[in-house]
């Protein structure tokens, strides 16, 4: 997958036809190491194919698999997630209004002075 990722990265940025040197230089700029024999073979079975209709392609693969109910499980666990965040957030403002006047981080003495 990272191949395919920097891969397309690489066309992007405007690079057509990316060499392996390109892939592996573009992973090594992020740390990640590109694995040669995985690499090469990617490279040879996009070779000559148009990039548009082997993504096109594979999206009509896709979408033989369906979706199912998929999208009703998503709302929901969505919906939870929107509440936990905003309880989240009260939780937090309350903290944030119990602090009151015993800390003081800037060491002023609680004057009010310049910082």
């Amino acid at each position: 997958m990272k191949h395919v990722a920097a891969y397309l990265l690489l066309v992007l940025g405007g690079n057509e036809s990316p060499t392996a040197d390109d892939v592996t230089n573009a992973l090594a700029t992020v740390g990640i190491e590109a694995d040669a024999d995985s690499l090469n073979r990617f490279l040879a079975e996009m070779e000559g194919k148009d990039l548009e209709e082997t993504l096109a392609a594979g999206k009509e693969m896709l979408a033989k698999f369906g979706g199912g109910g998929g999208g009703a499980v998503s709302g929901g666990a969505a919906a939870g997630g929107d509440a936990a965040a905003e309880e989240e957030k009260q939780e937090e403002e309350e903290e944030e209004a119990d602090i009151g006047g015993g800390v003081d981080m800037f060491g002023s003495g609680g004057d009010g002075g310049d910082y």
